[in-house]
């Protein structure tokens, strides 16, 4: 499910296939009948999150400030000046385990994706997404039973949800978080990403995006080429 999500990341930056349309309809395959998601949905956070990375109201991936986490040394003190106190805010490094890696994919996209489709009326994801649990269930019923497959279901989406969230905040959190100053597109690229050490593993074990300077700054070039 994991090295299935940073594949559909691929070719939803249509960085497959020449021609765009060919991305297009594999993103749809890849996200909704391999992994159970709506590729709408995913294009409408993740080309916000390009468009405007690490900016407070407007790149849905800080959407968490401040709610859960303060993020960013500008909007920390912010918080701190205006005596907000949503949680306590020291222990968030401790907190974050519980939160943050184990609980988005399980407990918020699950949920969530669903509710954007119907909303939305983006009923072709919808039926894909649809296949991914028919076969699901098909393939385990027979061995698992009933509570074994979403035993068997909430374990895959925990463990993928940390997965998932380690890698895309590592290479975005510690990076500068504030308002949109309306700076210019390239440097809000680069005040908002940084890269991880490249290695065999690292290059697997992130989908490439351990090099997420280069990503975004060429968000189409293919993955195997950021080294270069």
């Amino acid at each position: 499910q994991a090295q299935a999500g940073w594949l559909q990341h691929d070719f939803g930056h249509l960085s497959v296939f020449s021609k765009s349309r060919w991305n297009h309809w594999v993103h749809k395959f890849v996200i909704g009948h391999l992994k159970g998601a709506p590729a709408s949905w995913w294009n409408h956070l993740h080309f916000q999150h390009h468009a405007k990375p690490n900016c407070f109201r407007k790149d849905p991936d800080v959407n968490m400030h401040p709610l859960f986490f303060a993020l960013g040394k500008t909007l920390s003190v912010e918080l701190g000046v205006q005596k907000k106190k949503f949680m306590p805010y020291n222990h968030q490094h401790k907190y974050f385990f519980i939160i943050g890696p184990p609980a988005l994919v399980p407990l918020y996209f699950q949920w969530y994706i669903f509710y954007f489709v119907v909303q939305r009326k983006q009923w072709v994801d919808l039926a894909w997404m649809l296949t991914f649990y028919i076969r699901f269930f098909l393939t385990y019923l027979p061995l698992l039973g009933v509570k074994g497959i979403l035993g068997l279901h909430l374990l895959v989406r925990f463990i993928e949800s940390n997965w998932f969230v380690w890698i895309t905040q590592m290479n975005h959190i510690p990076m500068h978080i504030d308002y949109d100053k309306n700076v210019d597109w390239f440097s809000t690229q680069l005040q908002a990403t940084c890269n991880v050490h490249q290695s065999l593993f690292n290059d697997w074990f992130s989908g490439h995006l351990n090099f997420q300077i280069e990503h975004h700054l060429f968000p189409t070039m293919p993955r195997h080429n950021y080294w270069k």
